[in-house]
């Protein structure tokens, strides 16, 4: 957990002075022993995919008394990293947060399109309105009966500050003048607001630890975005030349992965947005307990009277098996226990408690609240700070259960191959040590008495009667270690459909049956794609999208530096686009720039989005290379300068076809089909044909002097 982590803009509310809050507690105590009795099911199943996944047998585990052998085979470990690193290279293959900013297909609030126009807008000539009478500011809309007010003109997305001095108007430019999109412009700032911020809390880093629980246990958890004060290292240097550090702090968003252990969510949901309330579980020292006092609208005294009062922390059966060391007795010890409450409160409750209820908008028979409690003690009692009212958590499933919150991960999937696997294993390793050493069968009463019936090198057996061979004789077994180990194979096979990851990923070698051919391996690649996929949208549509629209609402509510008015803006996660494997899309995409290549196609194509989209595909960021329009203009007109010093001819205006391309069609003099003057043999040559206006062209008005 992130100590200095705020929940809060500044309109927030204080701690009531009453310590009477029994109610409070006990209520929300009450949903966590619902919460925790509903996840029971759940627990159990992480515990043996856990177990699975350190190769630690489970205690329900049966043995039969022969069996020496306890070889625990960690195959599940290899698919659930295979799993976790597949995702995470898709994801972040080129380093950047997988979400993108765009404006809906018709924006409200915001300009679609505006230009600078060459007119001043005062002396636009504005057309009449063929309906009504000029100046009733009513139109007749496409398939309406009657004419309707005008609608009220949409914003500029705050361009007017960046185009001052100009005639910015709303709507497509005419003929010549330059047309700006308000709504795109409008996105792409907001998009790489978002990535900043994403990229400045070490997001990537905090994802990939959810991802990695979501492989293993079937579900990841990210909480926030939450105001973090996040400090800046800052030198300054007087007039005598010292050197001074004076830090700096900028409120920025943040995220935190939390863990599936510590999660108690809504027993009855099936999703975070149908959940009534989220309730985390904090174990912390007394150092973190301590430090709450410096966290904003934290109780002291509430603080202070959890620490007198000593640790309370209860540990949970669980918690045993994933200590690194399990006979650790100081786990507990010196640990608090405190509740981290996120949802619906009865309004009764908050004003039994003290809270004042005045300005609070909406229902008012119950009220969005953070609550934390440790003990008998509220130690922070917020009404929800954000604006929509969400709760700040965001879980998304490896495997979708339609009718659970938690999904279904790797582990799990492979739970039972995985049994056969180390079962047939044991059994062939038992059967080896058997059958690779001799059993004995000794007649006693041929041997000498008090002798030792140890077999080694040189060994002496004394025998007093009997024939000989007949005292001391070796039995050999038979190895069945053949067929368990094609047993093993098979369920190894198994593991590899159950998860739909092939071994061939995890760098299996030997690959027999389909994938011996390059065309069997592609199909394998393949399949693996597609389950791959299927994890990937649920990652897009549970975690991505969510998180992005999360974050733009931070923006729009605690970030001073957002326009007041930014338009109607759509998160698209982007993490699906990049299943396609990178060498075919980077194909495709190289073969439709030279598509476009055609000046007739060329004025249809978004050239920029489509050079962005195959940096993408190249692990390039495209904002590092890519230019933007204005970018682009000065580019070009620094390439046709530098073309003009080069040839020594004047560069073509935008529009126009170089000299050297010759006639129609572009088609250079001399060249093609035109036939060429021959020394001999009939040929007529093009030579100079006399132009419009020269002496010698026919078409010439007025007599020749006139003309020359």
């Amino acid at each position: 957990m992130a100590d200095d982590i705020e929940y809060e803009g500044e309109e927030m509310r204080d701690v009531p002075e009453a310590r009477e809050a029994t109610g409070i507690i006990g209520t929300i105590m009450e949903r966590f022993r619902n919460a925790e009795s509903g996840r029971q099911l759940e627990e159990e199943r992480w515990l043996k995919a856990y177990k699975n996944y350190r190769g630690v047998y489970d205690s329900s585990t049966q043995y039969r008394s022969n069996e020496r052998s306890q070889v625990f085979i960690k195959i599940t470990k290899t698919k659930v990293l295979a799993a976790y690193g597949q995702i995470v290279d898709i994801l972040f293959a080129n380093n950047k947060f997988p979400i993108s900013v765009e404006s809906t297909p018709m924006p409200t609030g915001i300009d679609e399109f505006a230009h600078l126009s060459k007119i001043p807008i005062e002396e636009e000539d504005m057309p009449d309105d063929p309906f009504g009478f000029e100046g009733d500011g009513k139109e007749l809309l496409p398939g309406a009966m009657e004419a309707t007010a005008k609608p009220e003109p949409a914003e500029l997305g705050g361009l007017e500050g960046m185009y001052e001095g100009a005639n910015l108007a709303s709507g497509p430019a005419r003929m010549g003048e330059p047309q700006i999109s308000p709504a795109a412009e409008a996105a792409r700032i907001m998009e790489k607001c978002i990535q900043d911020q994403l990229l400045d809390t070490s997001a990537v880093t905090v994802l990939r630890h959810a991802i990695f629980e979501c492989a293993l246990l079937g579900t990841g958890v990210i909480k926030g975005p939450f105001n973090y004060n996040k400090t800046i290292h800052n030198w300054s240097m007087d007039e005598e030349g010292e050197k001074t550090y004076e830090p700096m702090e900028r409120n920025v968003p943040r995220i935190e992965a939390v863990s599936c252990w510590d999660f108690y969510p809504d027993p009855s949901a099936t999703n975070i947005g149908d959940a009534e309330y989220v309730i985390q579980r904090h174990r912390m020292n007394r150092e973190q307990i301590r430090d709450l006092v410096n966290r904003p609208h934290f109780d002291e005294e509430a603080i202070g009277n959890v620490l007198s009062g000593g640790p309370n922390y209860h540990e949970r059966y669980f918690e045993a098996s994933l200590h690194a060391n399990e006979d650790d007795p100081t786990y507990s010890s010196n640990r608090y226990e405190v509740y981290e409450y996120w949802g619906s409160l009865d309004s009764a409750l908050a004003e039994d408690f003290g809270f004042d209820m005045e300005g609070i908008e909406g229902d008012l028979d119950s009220i969005q609240v953070n609550v934390w409690i440790c003990g008998q003690e509220i130690l922070r009692f917020v009404v929800n700070p954000f604006i929509p009212s969400r709760i700040p958590y965001h879980s998304f499933p490896y495997e979708l259960n339609p009718y659970q919150l938690f999904g279904v991960g790797v582990a799990e999937n492979m739970e039972d191959s995985q049994l056969l696997m180390n079962g047939h294993m044991r059994m062939a390793i038992d059967n080896l040590a058997l059958a690779g050493h001799l059993v004995f069968d000794i007649d006693e009463t041929q041997l000498v008495p008090g002798q030792s019936y140890d077999v080694y090198p040189g060994k002496v057996f004394r025998r007093q009667s009997g024939v000989t061979g007949t005292a001391v004789n070796a039995i050999k077994f038979p190895s069945t270690a053949g067929e368990n180990m094609q047993m093993y194979d098979k369920a190894r096979q198994l593991s590899d459909e159950q998860t739909g990851i092939p071994s061939i990923m995890h760098g299996q070698t030997g690959v027999t049956g389909t994938g011996r051919t390059a065309a069997g391996l592609s199909m394998l690649m393949s399949s693996a794609g597609l389950s791959v996929k299927t994890v990937i949208k649920n990652i897009d549509d549970f975690l991505l999208k969510p998180l992005g629209e999360a974050f733009f609402q931070w923006n729009m509510q605690f970030n001073d530096d957002t326009p007041e008015k930014i338009g109607d803006l759509e998160i698209k996660p982007k993490g699906t686009s990049a299943v396609v494997q990178k060498e075919v899309r980077t194909q495709r995409l190289t073969a439709l720039l030279q598509t476009v290549a055609n000046p007739m196609l060329a004025p249809f194509i978004k050239i920029p989005n489509l050079v962005r989209e195959l940096a993408i595909s190249q692990d390039i960021d495209p904002d590092a290379l890519v230019n933007n329009m204005d970018e682009a203009a000065i580019f070009a007109e620094i390439l046709r300068g530098l073309n003009e010093r080069t040839t020594g001819e004047e560069a073509p205006a935008a529009g126009q076809q170089p000299a050297s391309m010759g006639g129609a069609g572009g088609i250079p003099q001399g060249v093609g089909g035109a036939p060429q003057a021959t020394a001999g043999g009939g040929g007529i040559g093009v030579g100079n044909a006399p132009s419009a206006g020269e002496a010698g062209f026919t078409g010439n008005l007025g007599s020749p002097e006139e003309v020359g």
